[in-house]
């Protein structure tokens, strides 16, 4: 059977983009089709200047939200990365076959460090080596496929290459995985600023629909969302990105395409209405079955200690043989 593993980061509340890009197709398609590993990467979000108690807040927001979406721990596993030791196990061993210059070349690192000496700080060694980190998560399930945005496709070009690269040297003790991408909403943009991701950490949260907006905020966001100038109602990612990322979202939430879509609006007012009316019903479940979650905590614990315990027997094997590859010593 395929394997799938995915993973999110709580370094902020979980967006719109982020269901639409991800989560809603773990939870209609990959959790049914294969066997499937969700993982929040806690270990991710230390890469950053970050607030430990909100790190473990959105951590468990994150989980919950998870299941509030759809992901049911009789179809799939669902996990926390820290819970499991392999991942940092095997992360040092990739980090033995990787190259300074693989990481430099990283897109994340470039933006990330060149915004951080701006301001005149500096970037911590994680930031460089975390792609490798990302690698051993999908590595250590010898995982076929990796379900992601296409900003992370870059990400599994690297585990593909460190994959390979240790199976030339050691043996076979990886599969090596593929990049797979949702075809509509995998890259919903901020409302404010549509040539930008719609991220989880933004500064401004004006853009960003997050999944635990209530109703009226959601409306008031989409309402104000940037358009371009003119008046036709066009999918043009390059001339119209305002419109075009309005029709997304609505493809996204409906199914259609955005190309058709565009041909049944002749004004941006009412394409905002029915963007606004279309987020609003997708979220409401989400929003009402997180509510239910939140109310029974130990239930999100209990799924949280399940799920580490079935990643950790698929994990371990595969990264004790790899420790065993390289040359080490068994315990």
């Amino acid at each position: 059977m395929t394997r799938v593993f995915s993973g999110i980061k709580p370094t902020g509340h979980l967006t719109l983009g982020n269901y639409l890009g991800a989560v809603r197709q773990w939870v209609e398609r990959d959790q049914h089709r294969a066997d499937a590993l969700f993982c929040v990467v806690d270990l991710h979000a230390l890469t950053v200047e970050h607030d430990p108690a909100r790190v473990r807040r959105l951590s468990r927001q994150a989980a919950t939200l998870l299941l509030a979406a759809g992901l049911d721990p009789e179809q799939c596993t669902v996990f926390v990365q820290s819970h499991v030791d392999e991942h940092a196990r095997l992360s040092y061993l990739l980090e033995c076959v990787a190259t300074d210059g693989e990481m430099r070349r990283m897109i994340q690192y470039k933006e990330k460090s060149v915004k951080e000496r701006e301001r005149g700080g500096s970037v911590r060694l994680s930031l460089l080596t975390y792609p490798v980190l990302m690698a051993a998560d999908i590595l250590a399930y010898r995982t076929d496929e990796v379900p992601v945005g296409e900003d992370q496709t870059q990400h599994v070009e690297l585990t593909r290459d460190l994959a390979e690269r240790f199976n030339q040297r050691y043996g076979q003790a990886f599969v090596v995985p593929r990049a797979t991408n949702p075809p509509v909403g995998a890259r919903v943009m901020d409302l404010q600023e549509p040539g930008a991701k719609m991220g989880k950490s933004h500064e401004s949260g004006a853009g960003i629909v997050y999944l635990l907006d209530e109703p009226e905020v959601v409306r008031r966001k989409v309402m104000r969302a940037v358009t371009d100038s003119g008046r036709e109602v066009r999918h043009d990612r390059e001339r119209m990105p305002g419109v075009t990322n309005l029709l997304e979202i609505l493809a996204g939430c409906t199914g259609a395409d955005p190309e058709k879509l565009a041909g049944q609006y002749t004004s941006y007012g009412a394409l905002k209405k029915d963007t606004a009316e279309a987020v609003e019903e997708v979220l409401r479940p989400v929003r009402e079955r997180h509510a239910a979650l939140v109310a029974d905590p130990g239930e999100v614990d209990a799924v949280l200690r399940r799920g580490a315990e079935r990643a950790r027997a698929m994990a371990r094997p595969v990264v004790d043989e790899a420790y065993r590859a390289v040359g080490l010593l068994p315990a």
